[in-house]
């Protein structure tokens, strides 16, 4: 979340190694040709309101938001990128996608490919799914329409892993425009005025190499996002997740 008013994002933690914020949708982490307003790339943003460096040590999809984790020092970031290589970090999504998955709980171990042409790399997410419905809106070729509230755990941290995994299995995220199913995606904008891609990144937990102690860094989805969750899935376990705070 940004307050746009004073151009500042809500920290979730912060002590003197390293900063999570909550990173609201449409945001990219490093200027780019596609984001040249800088106010749309975080690095300049946050490091104007911290008033000193920060360092990235992993990376959120433009279009997914949640917690966001930054080292205060070269050194404090290089620790948490080998702990990323090495597995050491739990990362926890949530996610709504078309379809009820088989089983209901499970892993999907496919190799990806950072990109087009290059070799594919070991790529594993873990799921368990939280809450289902089944609604009256017809998609051909189907006279209703069923989704999934999931908890997700990328095991591995490639690039658009969860994403990519889901619509492999023919039950992408919902607002994926780019490895969605656009059908879908409409019943979201045209019954719910979702536009996003449903996809929060809602808690890391790692050891903390300097305080050394386990830490678990949590964010709840925004407000407008909870609301919706919390309409369509509220008669299910998944309550708990959708309402965990900060």
């Amino acid at each position: 979340m940004v307050d746009m008013a004073s151009n500042t994002f809500k920290i979730l933690y912060q002590d003197e190694w390293y900063v999570a914020i909550d990173k609201p949708v449409g945001w990219l982490v490093h200027p780019t040709k596609i984001a040249p307003v800088t106010r749309k790339a975080i690095l300049p943003v946050l490091r104007d309101q911290l008033c000193r460096h920060i360092y990235p040590v992993h990376r959120l999809d433009c279009g997914t938001s949640g917690v966001l984790l930054f080292g205060l020092s070269s050194q404090a970031a290089g620790k948490l990128s080998v702990m990323f290589e090495k597995r050491e970090i739990d990362k926890t999504y949530l996610a709504v996608i078309r379809g009820w998955l088989s089983p209901s709980d499970g892993s999907i171990d496919r190799d990806l490919s950072p990109w087009p042409g290059e070799p594919a790399q070991l790529a594993v997410t873990t799921y368990k799914t939280l809450a289902k419905i089944e609604l009256p809106i017809p998609v051909s070729p189907h006279q209703t329409s069923r989704y999934s509230l999931i908890e997700v755990k990328p095991r591995t941290g490639r690039r658009q892993q969860i994403r990519r995994h889901f619509s492999g299995v023919s039950h992408p995220v919902i607002g994926d425009t780019s490895h969605g199913d656009q059908r879908h995606n409409r019943v979201f904008i045209d019954n719910f005025q979702s536009e996003r891609l449903l996809l929060m990144a809602v808690e890391i937990s790692f050891h903390h190499p300097f305080q050394k102690k386990d830490l678990t860094l949590t964010c709840p989805p925004d407000y407008s996002t909870g609301q919706l969750l919390h309409k369509l899935f509220h008669h299910g376990p998944g309550h708990a997740m959708i309402n965990k705070g900060c």
